[in-house]
């Protein structure tokens, strides 16, 4: 719980060869960003393949990354699903696997009321001792998490975080200016990513980032550096890559 969340993490892709997992690329990956300036993975996100992997194929993934990665930096597991029942024995299935936490988004398509969102992410913090972030992707899931939902799940020790594609700007200026102290904010929309750090965000989860991923962190660096008209150079070289 007490590992923050911030920096540039990549929503790691799953690579395949002849429909099953390639296991040796995949090591190849975790050891490439290993050694480039990622601050955190996410596993069988939807960037990873999430949708499409079976249970055996997920816990493979996860144990062949973890064998690379763990203990140098944080490995989060991206979980996604309507039926709160389902999600809660997802968390079960997977607490004994080497994660560190989770990345959950909204339930998708039956578009639940705020007090059903909160509901939701309520009771599956309360089944694991792992830290979760919320995914608000309104125009995937068709239901866009409230500032004030977010910031009621936030007061939970479970909820750490949020990655935020909400996709109204102002929205995301609003959750920075009310979180608490400790709740990660990071975007996940990658040609936003430099407006979202000087307006406050903790990072990005940027699938873009898979390519020049020292570009995309030098952008941060900067920042952090004081040199706001490095970081503006920086993030406009990079503006064609996530387009």
């Amino acid at each position: 719980m007490t590992t923050r969340i911030q920096g540039l993490w990549l929503p790691l892709i799953t690579p395949f060869r002849d429909g099953a997992l390639d296991e040796v690329s995949l090591r190849r990956l975790a050891r490439r960003y290993l050694a480039e300036p990622v601050d955190g993975l996410i596993l069988a996100a939807t960037t990873g393949e999430g949708l499409t992997l079976d249970d055996d194929e997920t816990a493979r993934l996860v144990a062949v990354v973890a064998a690379e990665v763990t203990g140098k930096i944080p490995l989060y597991l991206g979980l996604s699903g309507s039926d709160t029942r389902k999600m809660v024995k997802a968390l079960a299935r997977t607490a004994p696997w080497p994660i560190d936490g989770y990345l959950i988004a909204c339930p998708y398509y039956s578009r639940p009321s705020q007090e059903g969102l909160h509901r939701h992410f309520a009771a599956l913090a309360g089944e694991t001792a792992r830290p979760i972030m919320v995914y608000n992707i309104p125009y995937r899931t068709g239901v866009n998490m409230s500032n004030d939902t977010l910031l009621r799940l936030a007061a939970l020790p479970g909820i750490v975080g949020v990655k935020d594609c909400c996709a109204d700007q102002a929205q995301s200026f609003d959750l920075m200016r009310g979180k608490p102290e400790g709740f990660a904010v990071m975007t996940g929309e990658d040609a936003l990513f430099y407006g979202a750090l000087t307006q406050g965000a903790d990072g990005g989860i940027l699938a873009a980032a898979h390519v020049g991923t020292a570009r995309f962190a030098a952008v941060r660096a900067a920042l952090l550096g004081r040199d706001q008209p490095a970081a503006l150079r920086a993030c406009r070289a990079l503006v064609d890559l996530p387009r």
